[in-house]
């Protein structure tokens, strides 16, 4: 019995980096995929009556995407620390995986909120230019200013990442 608690006790700290990297992830992954949803009903509306507009649509429907793609940064980053990606060879204590699995937290959850914004952001980017074609410029920057905040989330899950000590 004492035996299989010191090996749970040797993989909890890993399994914790794998929840952080799992949550990162999974979070921002699913509020980018509900963004570009929301923005890809308003871009199939107006590619009904023009579908020159793609390109202009197009823009707009990815950048609610960049949530994931700063999730699974985060997840490699976490993962990596913990020696987690090829050779690994590092044992987590359970408070640096706790550590570790906590530092992936802003990015899954700002990721997941912003991308969801972004995506109602950029749909109603879309309709300004199936109006307003030559306003893209203003288009584009009003749901970039959803994405500051997940660009934030994304450097506080790195600086947390960078400062615990494996």
């Amino acid at each position: 019995m004492e035996n299989i608690i010191e090996t749970m006790a040797e993989q909890l700290g890993a399994a914790l980096v794998i929840l952080g990297a799992a949550l990162s992830v999974g979070f921002a992954g699913s509020g980018s995929a509900w963004g570009i949803g929301i923005a890809n009903e308003a871009a199939a509306g107006i590619m009904t009556e023009d579908p020159k507009k793609f390109g202009y649509a197009l823009v707009l429907l990815a950048l609610p995407g960049t949530q994931g793609i700063y999730g699974l940064l985060v997840a490699f980053i976490a993962m990596s620390k913990a020696g987690l990606l090829g050779a690994g060879g590092v044992t987590v204590t359970i408070w640096q995986g706790l550590a570790i699995g906590c530092a992936c937290l802003p990015i899954a959850i700002a990721g997941f909120y912003t991308a969801i914004w972004q995506g109602k952001s950029s749909a109603a980017s879309i309709l300004l230019i199936s109006k307003r074609p030559d306003q893209i410029g203003k288009a584009v920057i009003l749901p970039a200013m959803c994405e500051t905040y997940a660009v934030f989330a994304l450097l506080m899950s790195i600086m947390m990442l960078t400062g615990i000590k494996v």
